[in-house]
């Protein structure tokens, strides 16, 4: 039995729902007043089987939305979850991806996923950065889809950007299994995958297939294991190479624990050196395609205040377009699950408060001029907004999502939209940084 075709079951299972939303869509005026009047409305014969009080001519649909909508978390909480989570971590990593990627393959899956999980743009929230539109300011993290096997259904689950990867240039297994922790007594995952993927050629034919994306896809790049630090720059410059004109922008990846002596290169020399390179083959690039991308860098959680100062000169200096602060951490302080003593990355809630430290110094150092997505604890729309009082022009979520589910990204839009209207702002970007002022 193909078991990746579980979470697409959820979707089946909800089918009546989905016409009745479609149709609701279709004959109701988009982002519509509640008392909005539907004419000529009538439930198609798949809904048949939901009694429900037939709807005649005129009549509010208002009514439909509210059991519905607690229901997207229910669907997951006691059914998706449950199954996920007695399987192994990386098994369930891998049923998610092959679900997502087979829903996007079934007709009108997509438009499914979105009508139950999309999250429609408002113009408080939509950021434009990087010469890019976010429809909002919520993306996934890299490390959920290292191969964008699944960029359309991710795209279709309320995120409003997405990495994909870590890519190297040539595939390769990563480190041995078992490999993915769940700490369930503190909400938060250990990893030490070890950049496991399918390799750049491979990343490159599938965006191409995709054409055209609903939101914005960063390319999250790093080296092979068994590329030596002094020849990095070789594997970053060819993911580059490979991957520029399907990628809308690039991050670098010189921040995971899970490939020995990566995090050197954050350091001294040898930051500035590879800075330089990749910085030399974005522009090549540049010149060939006729297209600008922006390039960002990904940092580590787990630096002095020295160190943390250096690399935030040294990436403005080198004319970096922005960091993502942060990646995993190895600290294990206050941990109370019995996984805790597992080497890797750890995500989740307790890298919350260190991540935004690190935003708040790198805004604080320049001035907020080098823009800043806040990743690392991310699970409420409070967590999101202390990232961006910090200094975060956007955030992303990736432990979050396993443990809360797809309606996360709903309840975090309409949570930052009610923090906003509280602080008397009437865009996001007026948020950013706000602690310093």
């Amino acid at each position: 039995m193909d078991i990746s075709f579980i979470p697409l079951s959820l979707f089946v299972s909800d089918y009546p729902y989905i016409v009745m939303r479609l149709q609701e869509k279709y004959y109701t005026r988009r982002f519509a007043p509640e008392q909005c009047r539907v004419k000529n409305f009538s439930f198609p014969p798949e809904t048949a089987k939901i009694k429900k009080k037939p709807t005649e001519s005129g009549s509010y649909l208002h009514h439909l939305r509210v059991p519905f909508e607690g229901a997207r978390t229910v669907l997951y909480r006691h059914l998706g979850k449950p199954i996920f989570f007695k399987m192994d971590p990386e098994k369930a990593h891998h049923l998610v991806i092959g679900g997502l990627n087979k829903s996007s393959l079934v007709p009108g899956g997509n438009a499914a996923m979105r009508l139950m999980y999309g999250v429609p743009e408002t113009a408080d929230l939509a950021v434009d950065l990087f010469g890019l539109h976010f429809p909002t300011p919520v993306g996934l993290a890299a490390g959920l889809d290292k191969n964008a096997e699944a960029v359309g259904g991710f795209s279709s689950i309320g995120f409003g950007f997405m990495e994909v990867g870590t890519v190297t240039p040539k595939g390769q297994p990563g480190n041995d299994s078992p490999r993915l922790f769940r700490l369930l007594p503190d909400e938060a995952l250990i990893n030490r995958m070890g950049f496991n993927n399918e390799g750049a050629e491979a990343m490159a034919q599938r965006l191409k297939a995709l054409g055209k994306r609903r939101i914005p896809v960063a390319v999250n790049i790093g080296r092979n294991k068994t590329t030596p630090n002094e020849s990095a720059h070789e594997d970053y410059r060819q993911c580059i190479r490979t991957l520029y004109p399907y990628g809308d922008f690039f991050v670098v990846n010189i921040s995971s624990p899970n490939t020995p002596d990566l995090r050197s290169l954050q350091h001294g020399s040898e930051l500035s050196n590879l800075l330089a390179q990749v910085q030399e083959e974005m522009e090549l690039q540049r010149v060939q395609s006729g297209t600008a991308k922006s390039l960002l860098v990904k940092i580590a959680p787990d630096v002095s205040d020295a160190e943390l100062e250096y690399m935030v000169h040294t990436l403005s200096e080198a004319g970096m377009d922005g960091v993502i602060a942060t990646n995993t951490t190895l600290n294990r302080e206050g941990l109370k699950s019995d996984k805790a003593g597992e080497t890797g990355g750890l995500s989740g809630k307790p890298l919350r408060d260190r991540s935004t430290e690190i935003i708040r110094r790198i805004y604080r150092q320049t001035d907020g001029r080098l823009p800043i997505i806040g990743s690392g604890g991310i699970f409420t729309a409070q967590d999101a907004y202390e990232k961006i009082r910090a200094g975060a022009s956007l955030v992303e979520i990736y432990t979050a999502l396993i443990y809360e589910g797809p309606e996360v990204n709903r309840r975090v839009h309409a949570g930052l939209r009610q923090l906003l209207r509280r602080d008397g702002f009437s865009h996001i970007l007026e948020a950013v940084g706000a602690d310093h002022h």
